[in-house]
């Protein structure tokens, strides 16, 4: 099955690449690597605005995840020109915008993490990862995240 019949059964559209915020580019190909940019959580076309731990649960966190690794998948595929093309998903970085006492980074970033697997397969999909809380970032997003793929 290819990588859109995947994304068509899982009901995913992707989006058209986000116009960056700031100066940068969304993605960067070298060699066999593309390294897309962070991408933040966004809700009904804006930014997620939340703190984990203050006023989102790990699962609203871990959806806010999920949103942008369907974000990102469309970013790659603008990058490489189909999804298909890609050997791995090779490292996930995770910013999660928390409190200074909550302590489940890693279960929100699953919900990315998660969702490259199910697109990729267990093999492709699987990728190192890390998983930060910070005290805040770009527009007082809940999640930012940013990838490495191989193709």
């Amino acid at each position: 099955m290819s990588i859109q019949d995947k994304l068509k059964s899982l009901g995913i559209t992707l989006p058209p690449v986000s116009v960056p915020a700031a100066a940068y580019v969304p993605f960067v190909q070298t060699g066999k690597l593309v390294f897309l940019s962070g991408h933040i959580a966004k809700k009904d076309g804006k930014p997620w605005v939340g703190q984990l731990g203050a006023n989102m649960t790990t699962e609203e966190g871990k959806e806010a995840a999920r949103a942008i690794a369907i974000d990102l998948l469309g970013t790659l595929n603008a990058a490489v020109g189909s999804l298909d093309k890609v050997k791995r998903i090779v490292k996930v970085m995770s910013l999660v915008n928390s409190t200074g006492s909550f302590t489940e980074q890693h279960l929100v970033t699953n919900g990315a993490s998660e969702l490259f697997a199910e697109v990729f397969g267990s093999e492709k999909g699987a990728h190192a990862r890390s998983a930060f809380g910070v005290a805040q970032i770009p527009f007082g997003a809940c999640v930012e995240i940013e990838l490495i793929a191989e193709v």
